[in-house]
């Protein structure tokens, strides 16, 4: 079932997802799951799924929600696919091995009313590379753009659709622009700030396909630790049941 350096991480209320050294997930991974929540009605998709912390959560709150998570590593969709497996998730979380840059040929476009992405945050030639193939993967450009998952957003949305990732402020202006002209409208940001004398170091925003210009609502910023250094009560609620399986 796992291999020798793999574990099984609570997610709450009995599922579980399999981690690893290189794929595993972060806070982001779960603000971005809270923050995108899709209603039972909608068919979801996640570009650059990871282990499929994401699907796993959505199909944690409602089995009901169909998710297709799509993951460009080899070991990363093994891993993927057995955790699926361990949660008997199959006839509601869908795996596709592919590239992004490719769905162009393999999934109709307008297919979707919810596409979710965790991009990698540093732009190509920018930062320090990580020496690891799929960290590298992960957080820097090497085999995808943030124009490549926008427009692959764009195009997969039906009208209205939503389109929600998460992403380091000093892109966000980069990201509006680029989102605008995809035909995808700013219409939900967050900043998170993990303390109150720290600045906001994340984003997460919503567009819609198709959506009217303007109407861009801001809302409060939300603080990860409380004033005693310790998780802010909105934290605590974003966790959940996730957190209440790891005490």
């Amino acid at each position: 079932m796992m291999n020798p350096n793999e574990k099984l991480e609570p997610l709450g209320s009995g599922i579980e997802v399999i981690v690893s050294p290189t794929h595993k997930f972060n806070t982001d991974t779960i603000l971005l799951a809270n923050f995108a929540a899709p209603k039972p009605s909608e068919n979801a998709i996640e570009l650059g799924s990871g282990c499929g912390t994401i699907p796993l959560l959505w199909f944690r709150d409602n089995p009901t929600v169909q998710t297709i998570a799509v993951e460009i590593q080899e070991d990363a969709v093994d891993q993927l696919k057995r955790s699926v497996k361990h949660n008997l998730a199959e006839k509601s979380i869908a795996v596709l091995h592919e590239d992004l840059r490719n769905l162009n040929n393999l999934l109709p476009a307008g297919a979707f009313t919810l596409v979710v992405c965790n991009p990698p945050y540093k732009a190509a030639n920018s930062g320090i590379v990580n020496p690891s193939e799929s960290k590298k993967t992960a957080r820097h450009e090497d085999s995808c753009t943030l124009d490549d998952v926008i427009s692959c957003a764009s195009r997969l949305l039906q009208f209205g659709g939503r389109f929600c990732m998460c992403l380091r402020t000093e892109r966000l202006l980069e990201a509006i622009s680029m989102m605008r002209s995809f035909d995808l409208e700013p219409k939900r940001l967050r900043f998170v700030q993990q303390r109150i004398a720290k600045e906001p170091k994340l984003f997460l925003i919503e567009g819609r396909r198709g959506g009217k210009k303007g109407g861009l609502v801001m809302l409060p910023t939300l603080m990860i630790e409380d004033e005693n250094g310790g998780f802010s009560e909105e934290m605590m609620s974003i966790y959940g049941i996730y957190k209440d399986d790891r005490l």
